[in-house]
């Protein structure tokens, strides 16, 4: 099954936040990757007014993989507490790393422990430009627009800074 994360860091080393997360995703078990966006520099949105000078680096990653989508939802929130993740209150605080699956398949769902695809991903430009990158003529179960429609469409948000190439 194809499953696409979108990563996002903004406290230490936000580049080698991502590689490791990276690292980490490829090395679960039946998992390659078989797609990397670019690296964007995005402003952080919905945050409180002290994180408002906080810049995000955002990429999407997709794998291939036999886990099922249950199994690689665990997995994604143990690497996230390994590399310092703590989840409070505040869902929009600073973060070593956020992992969030985009999509697994063609798959639709709304538990509560996972929605697939991932409730926002259409509406957020640091979420929509990387997934641009890889898929941009996707279209995501539920939804009738192709990945690059939706981005072309998509008005008000800050705009995202191409950082890094690869990684």
């Amino acid at each position: 099954m194809e499953i696409a994360f979108s990563l996002g860091t903004n406290l230490g080393d936000r580049l080698a936040n991502l590689r490791g997360a990276g690292v980490r995703i490829a090395a679960l078990p039946t998992t390659r990757v078989v797609a990397r966006s670019r690296i964007y520099e995005t402003a952080p949105v919905g945050v409180k007014p002290q994180y408002q000078n906080m810049a995000y680096l955002n990429a999407v990653l997709v794998i291939e993989t036999e886990l099922r989508v249950e199994t690689v939802s665990e997995q994604i929130h143990a690497i996230e507490a390994e590399m310092g993740r703590v989840r409070g209150d505040d869902r929009f605080a600073p973060r070593p790393i956020d992992i969030d699956i985009l999509y697994a398949g063609r798959e639709i769902r709304d538990t509560d422990s996972l929605t697939l695809p991932h409730p926002r991903w259409a509406q957020r430009r640091f979420v929509l430009q990387p997934l641009a990158d890889v898929r941009a003529d996707m279209i995501l179960p539920g939804y009738a627009q192709r990945v690059c429609e939706l981005l072309a469409n998509l008005g008000g948000e800050s705009e995202v800074v191409s950082l890094v190439e690869s990684w």
